[in-house]
């Protein structure tokens, strides 16, 4: 075990609860880390090529190896 001399007073104290702010709950914290539209246009993106994908395997099955337009 770590010897924590300088922290020994501290580290097994109760964790603070604040008085006026509730603790969130686990879906309250998880929306803080929810992604915030910073990658504008990704999705639509990922959309496209999942369709381009999805039409190419289609017509990789009938032996077409073009895209139609």
């Amino acid at each position: 075990m770590m010897d924590n001399c300088e922290y020994d007073d501290i580290i097994n104290l109760e964790h603070p609860t604040s008085k006026r702010h509730p603790r969130m709950t686990m879906m309250q914290r998880a929306a803080q880390f929810t992604p915030f539209a910073a990658l504008n246009g990704h999705s639509e993106s990922i959309g496209n090529a999942a369709q381009q994908w999805e039409q190419l395997h289609d017509h990789a099955d009938t032996g077409c190896a073009e895209l139609p337009e």
